[in-house]
Order: C-alpha cells, then sequence, then structure tokens
C-alpha cells in the first residue's frame, strides 16, 4: 500500500496520480476513481507490481493537505503589500 494524489485530469478521461514514496505517477482511467474525487484528493493505493489494483480516497489526509493550503494562503495574503511598481494611467 502506498499514498499518492490526484495531481491532475487530463482531456476528462484520464487521471494523474503522483506518488511521492516511489517517486512514480501513474495514469488511470477515470471511472476507476471513487466518485468524490477530485484534484488533491489523497489515496491509499493497493499496487500490483505497476498496475493499480485498488484504490480509497484517504479523507484524513486529504483534510489535513486543504488545512496546509489554507494556512499557507492566509499567510500569504496577510504579508501581501503594495507592489514597488507604479501603474502608469494610459
Amino acid at each position: 500500500m502506498v499514498k499518492g494524489v490526484l495531481d491532475r485530469i487530463v482531456d476528462g478521461q484520464k487521471a494523474v496520480i503522483l506518488v511521492e514514496s516511489i517517486g512514480e505517477e501513474f495514469i488511470i482511467d477515470l471511472a476507476q476513481l471513487p466518485k468524490a474525487s477530485n484534484e488533491g484528493t489523497w489515496f491509499t493505493i493497493n499496487l500490483d507490481g505497476s498496475t493499480v489494483q485498488d484504490i480509497k480516497i484517504d479523507h484524513e489526509q486529504t483534510a489535513k493537505s486543504k488545512q496546509s493550503i489554507a494556512k499557507k494562503m492566509q499567510q500569504l495574503r496577510a504579508t501581501k503589500t503594495n507592489s514597488r511598481f507604479k501603474r502608469r494611467e494610459r
């Protein structure tokens, strides 16, 4: 079992899942994903060699990741300053 994240959906038909622990990406049919899957969703994946056998959403890891991203975005917005570049009116 490994953990992977849905990186992107290509052409509305294929899903690209990144598994950092083994340094690989898997491209599977979108129909193989659980129904509530979106980009950024984390999964627990059973592999048979280089083939995805079973995939389940890891709700806990997905929630942690979303919280982390929200926190970072909040920090960025809090430190946002005015641009050092001036706008010129036309």
